[in-house]
């Protein structure tokens, strides 16, 4: 499947669009996270809610966290789209961004921009939770061998789960 440069402009307005909706939608008490990355944060396969920053959510609300967790994910995007795309996946107010790069770059031939993101959130203030393509190892996978199952999904949802109240606080 080719992706030119107006189908990757469609893909990047949807998730922009969608990010937007919920970030107005959100309580206004409520941190807000946003899960920054390709395929397996999109979650590729498996209905919105089985997706792992949707799952992260219920996951942390049942735990009584009042958190909004917005998956800015897009299938096939490598770094430099999410760089490109950064500001206005990652509007003011973020409390935390989870990056999840995954192996696009390489795949693609492009440059790995992973640092230089990190430095731009850094230098707005928003501490950043990265998931390496390591973490997916062990967890179940559906049958192309790059994509989580619902499960799979539910399991990395737990470690980021475990991870969110050190870096915001809550």
């Amino acid at each position: 499947m080719k992706s030119g440069p107006f189908r990757l402009g469609v893909l990047e307005s949807l998730a922009i669009a969608a990010a937007s909706f919920i970030f107005v939608t959100a309580p206004a008490s409520a941190a807000t996270i946003v899960a920054l990355g390709a395929s397996n944060t999109y979650g590729k396969g498996v209905a919105r809610a089985q997706a792992y920053p949707a799952q992260l959510e219920a996951i942390l609300r049942a735990k009584g966290a009042n958190i909004r967790v917005v998956n800015a994910g897009i299938n096939g995007d490598t770094t430099e789209g999410m760089l490109r795309r950064l500001d206005q996946a990652i509007p003011k107010g973020t409390s935390a961004v989870i990056l999840q790069p995954g192996g696009n770059d390489r795949r693609k031939g492009s440059p790995d921009r992973t640092s230089e993101i990190q430095s731009r959130l850094s230098g707005r203030g928003i501490p950043v939770i990265m998931i390496p393509n390591s973490a997916f190892r062990g967890l179940p996978h559906q049958p192309d061998g790059q994509h989580l199952t619902p499960e799979g999904y539910h399991m990395l949802a737990e470690q980021v789960a475990s991870q969110i109240a050190g870096v915001i606080g809550r």
